[in-house]
């Protein structure tokens, strides 16, 4: 990425408000509909494979934040890939980031169509799948004035659908609320917490790791905080807010509900209070996740636009990607373009592949992402001339993060996002090829 240093209009962030910013950012549909994955997997220790993603993630931001400290850029983790390893990290890193928010914008495409199935059980997922590509190109064409504030209200409706359901799910675990199927099933023993064995508990650490996805955006963000400093910190909050949010919702899910009755189909906190008689509820949780997952898809889609750009400008993408139409909002017509087709190629797979769609595409998506993550820890050996401490710490990140993508080797179900993840790379790797070797450019990567 382009070596550019913060604007100083820029930097008014204080810490908190990154927390929350971050907060509001990284709680998606991954998380109301993608853990749901998650608990099929493992039951209820999936309270353990969110802690330990938390801590790998928490290693990720903290060696992103001191880096961000450390020397501000606009690039972020891809000016720093460049940094420690060359042009080539820096382009693979660029574009990497490119195509996971391709997968990310296509696993919340998905999910949006089945919640809203939810209503409409008869209609084929492609044909919502179509009405959200739609609209939410439709909202990046206008552009949108004032969309930070527009997110921070949506960030609202999600934190509070979160408590609502905290709230009605405590109350029925203490017998306030009538109903269910049964007595609460709160595990005793290890074959509780554990209904499908450790193996289980191993796949489902990705589907953690994906819940945590966006942090490396607020290492984006952490330029325009008025003391960089405060990085960490920001980063530490946003964290133990994301944890505590995290088990006490899934840990009420999972022992509310027997774990033959969760899908992939339906967000988990739906599933454990459907025997509630709450009728309210479904419809209200289910209206705000859609609400959500809809802005945080086409923030992506706005992200994935002004990557390309920024790509373009450092010579890693045709020049014809740089192009701004000045009538709509100095829109980049031919990357908003690009960026479309991503989005449609997934209504093309929700029509073809209606049924696992979203657990293939949520798990290549999250797959990419850690490999992002890998490129930042890497880095920061090179970079961060930090303690044995803070480099055992990095060593046990990566080790968490090979743990989670090696997970999904082992199961037949979710293997195909990992071979989709694989094809990914190897097109960028043959792209970084032929940039060095067949172009005979120095500058594969992300400029210096």
């Amino acid at each position: 990425m382009t070596n550019k240093k913060a604007d100083s209009k820029t930097e008014n962030l204080k810490w908190w408000q990154l927390s929350l910013i971050g907060v509001g950012c990284t709680i998606g549909t991954g998380y109301f509909l993608g853990s749901s994955l998650g608990i099929m997997e493992t039951g209820p220790s999936i309270v353990f494979t969110f802690i330990l993603a938390a801590i790998g993630t928490y290693i990720v931001f903290n060696q992103l934040a001191k880096m961000t400290a450390e020397d501000p850029q606009e690039g972020s983790f891809c000016y720093y890939a460049n940094k420690a390893f060359g042009p080539w990290a820096g382009f693979s890193c660029g574009w990497n980031y490119w195509f996971s928010n391709i997968l990310i914008m296509g696993s919340q495409l998905t999910a949006l169509s089945l919640l809203s199935q939810f209503w409409f059980p008869k209609v084929p997922l492609w044909v919502f799948a179509c009405i959200y590509a739609v609209l939410s190109l439709f909202v990046v064409f206008l552009g949108t004035k004032g969309f930070d504030r527009v997110e921070n209200y949506l960030a609202i409706i999600k934190t509070a659908a979160i408590i609502m359901f905290i709230g009605l799910a405590a109350a029925a675990v203490f017998g306030w609320i009538h109903g269910g199927n049964g007595a609460v099933s709160v595990p005793k023993s290890i074959d509780d917490l554990f209904p499908k064995g450790y193996k289980g508990f191993w796949i489902s650490l990705l589907f953690a790791f994906y819940a945590y996805g966006g942090i490396e955006v607020i290492g984006l963000m952490a330029m325009q905080l008025k003391d960089k400093k405060d990085a960490p910190k920001a980063g530490t909050n946003m964290l133990i807010i994301l944890v505590i949010i995290y088990v006490l919702s899934l840990g009420l899910a999972t022992i509310l509900a027997p774990l033959d009755q969760f899908s992939e189909k339906e967000s988990p906190f739906v599933t454990a209070l459907s025997d509630y008689h709450l009728t309210f509820f479904p419809h209200v949780f289910n209206g705000a996740i859609i609400i959500a997952g809809f802005s945080t898809m086409t923030a992506s889609l706005f992200g994935v636009t002004s990557l390309l750009v920024t790509l373009a400008k450092d010579g890693d993408a045709p020049k014809i990607f740089q192009k701004k139409l000045k009538k709509f909002n100095e829109l980049p017509l031919p990357s908003f373009i690009l960026g479309g087709i991503g989005l449609f190629a997934s209504v093309v797979a929700a029509l073809l592949l209606p049924g696992k769609i979203f657990e293939y595409i949520t798990t290549a998506a999250g797959i990419l992402l850690l490999y992002n993550w890998t490129f930042i820890l890497l880095s920061s050996f090179k970079i961060l001339k930090g303690k044995l401490w803070d480099k055992l710490k990095s060593s046990f990140g990566i080790l968490l993060i090979v743990t989670a993508i090696a997970g999904t080797i082992i199961e037949k179900e979710v293997r195909i996002g990992f071979f989709v993840s694989l094809a990914f790379v190897l097109i960028i790797a043959s792209a970084t090829f032929f940039m060095r070797h067949k172009l005979g450019k120095n500058k594969a990567g992300c400029a210096e």
